[in-house]
């Protein structure tokens, strides 16, 4: 699953001692693994082999430029958001034609920038964007792909905040509505709506959900051609789930044999999305334990890191695993981890069993490779962390901690704001 292992009582990434790289490079500190992040996506790509689909990472998971580059170099493409995604696409050397563009809210600027760049296509998540696309793309006198984002109304079975596929959410276009479009794409003559796109949420555990929406899909497309309109493409988007905890979660193997029958017979080019999957689980959180706290009601262990550097719990009230990295047997003891944020919600983990553990000692908050680092602030003005790949017996910074300079580089401190 990761390469995260004891030896002699002692956690390991790979073959470098966590606690050197703690002390090395300080905390709090992500770690990931090298060879799990491509074992991960190989997994995938080895899964689906039968249908050769294009693999476009989710950037928004975890968007280092290292991360980025390793994962081209197996041949995956991108998945990006945002302008600022895709200058990281470019600045890793992805080829174009391996970048496709989501979001509901592309500004004009940055639809310029991707059209320029001549991505493969955008996902459009509505007619006002679509229309907006059209627009943009006559001014610059080109023909720019696009694939329909579809809503497929499924109950993805995971948190209501990263569920994206009910009819409720604000993501995608419903069938009957996209119907319509396609059936006048004619008139937008600056676009080839040449796909269409699904991504129903994150953290999916089990097949069904994907089942359900991509055979409500595939009676679409088959629709679509019965009334001689053809397609190239289905992104069916990623939100495959990991273990944090107790999941028990389809593998790579699992989940292709439950959908490529289904996709074989849309006979389009596929295009997948995984993000979490590839990363989750090649990264950790190493935290310092600063203070034992002791009060009527609880005891805290307060670390040096907080929801600045991974929000997941205080957001989702997401759980992680949390581990010494000098393991010793003794009895556990019930304890909350919290940070040195200036809030209630700034929590790591509650009501957690844990091995007894001191002042100095060091933890790691696992799973935390997708959404831990690229989620991360400067709230309360604390420096983002430093961030390291190991590759077997060597351990590479791949983002430099931030300095205090960091903090107000961009700022203009005004001494006299009515002297003119």
């Amino acid at each position: 699953m990761h390469e995260f292992k004891y030896r002699n009582n002692q956690l390991y990434c790979e073959n470098v001692l966590v606690g050197k790289l703690a002390k090395t490079f300080g905390t709090p500190l992500y770690v990931y693994s090298y060879h799990t992040l491509i074992d991960h996506y190989l997994k995938l790509k080895s899964a689906f082999s039968e249908i050769n689909p294009l693999i476009c990472y989710s950037v928004k998971a975890n968007s280092n430029l290292s991360i980025l580059k390793a994962l081209i170099a197996q041949g995956a493409g991108l998945d990006i958001v945002s302008g600022g995604e895709l200058f990281r696409a470019q600045k890793a050397a992805c080829p174009p034609q391996r970048i496709v563009y989501a979001s509901v809210g592309k500004t004009d600027k940055e639809i310029s920038s991707a059209i320029a760049r001549g991505i493969l296509f955008f996902n459009v998540e509505s007619l006002a964007e679509l229309k907006n696309i059209n627009r943009i793309a006559k001014g610059l006198n080109k023909i720019t792909r696009v694939a329909i984002r579809i809503n497929p109304d499924v109950e993805a079975k995971t948190h209501k905040y990263i569920s994206t596929g009910k009819i409720t959410n604000k993501f995608g276009i419903d069938l009957a509505s996209a119907y319509k479009i396609l059936l006048l794409r004619v008139k937008f003559k600056h676009l080839n709506i040449c796909g269409l796109h699904i991504h129903i949420g994150s953290q999916i555990t089990q097949s069904a959900p994907f089942v359900e929406a991509i055979k409500k899909v595939a009676d679409f497309i088959q629709r679509l051609k019965n009334n001689g309109l053809a397609l190239e493409y289905l992104n069916i988007g990623g939100g495959l789930g990991i273990i944090y905890d107790r999941e028990d979660p389809q593998t790579a193997e699992i989940y292709a044999n439950e959908i490529i029958p289904l996709l074989k017979k849309t006979g389009l080019k596929i295009i997948m999305e995984p993000g979490r999957f590839i990363l989750g689980n090649a990264g950790i959180l190493v935290v310092k334990v600063l203070y034992i706290k002791h009060t009527p009601k609880k005891k805290f262990i307060i670390v040096d890191g907080g929801m600045n550097d991974l929000i997941r719990p205080a957001l989702y009230n997401a759980y992680h695993q949390i581990v010494p990295l000098s393991r010793r047997v003794g009895e556990l003891e019930k304890v909350d981890v919290v940070g040195p944020i200036c809030e209630s919600g700034d929590f790591l983990a509650k009501e957690r069993l844990m091995a007894k553990v001191k002042e100095g000692d060091y933890l790691a908050v696992m799973s935390a490779g997708a959404y831990g680092f690229s989620m991360s602030s400067n709230y309360n003005s604390r420096l983002r962390a430093a961030e390291v790949m190991v590759a077997k017996n060597k351990a590479l910074v791949i983002r430099k901690r931030e300095s205090a300079q960091d903090l107000v580089r961009n700022e203009v401190m005004v001494n006299n704001f009515t002297k003119r």
